[in-house]
């Protein structure tokens, strides 16, 4: 009966052990930090908003000084010339919207620019995450940076540097 109990136990022990989730932390940021391709990208990005934006607040301030102009010289102008000159502030208005809306809407020039310059570094970093998981048999990888829920993770189930060594960045 000992015996049975005991077999009983063993296996009960096995059946768990086999059924045992393995998991893995990677750290994004640190990744993506170590990738200079990454880098690049983004200093890209960020020369092209910058370019943007300056262009975005020159236009503005051609409004405000449209607006400026038109409230000094109000008291000189015919109801005519009122119509038109309001109507030229709220074309100029409308075409500063347009011009934000195509640069950083969310369909943008700007959203256009992080997908064909990040997402493929994105998916490389998923590719290799994925492949590492499948070798491993890690059914979750957590991502340290994002997940602020996580208090404490031991750095022995952190897989950054594997994810950077199948990328081809030795760390």
């Amino acid at each position: 009966m000992n015996k049975l109990i005991l077999f009983f136990g063993l296996f009960l022990a096995f059946t768990a052990s086999g059924y045992s989730q393995k998991f893995a932390l990677i750290d994004m940021e640190y990744i993506l930090k170590n990738i200079s391709s990454y880098e690049t990208a983004n200093q890209q990005l960020e020369a092209i908003s910058k370019k943007w934006q300056t262009e975005v607040e020159t236009s503005q301030q051609e409004v405000q000084n449209m607006y400026k102009t038109y409230q000094s010289e109000i008291v000189f102008l015919s109801a005519d010339q009122k119509t038109k000159r309001e109507a030229e502030i709220v074309e100029k208005e409308k075409a500063v919207q347009e011009l934000k809306r195509k640069y950083f809407g969310p369909e943008g020039e700007v959203f256009k620019r992080r997908e064909a310059l990040i997402k493929p570094i994105q998916d490389d970093i998923y590719n290799a995450v994925k492949e590492i998981s499948d070798t491993k048999g890690y059914q979750l990888v957590l991502d340290r940076a994002s997940a602020s829920s996580v208090i404490f993770a031991s750095p022995r189930i952190d897989i950054s540097n594997e994810v950077l060594s199948k990328l081809g960045y030795s760390k």
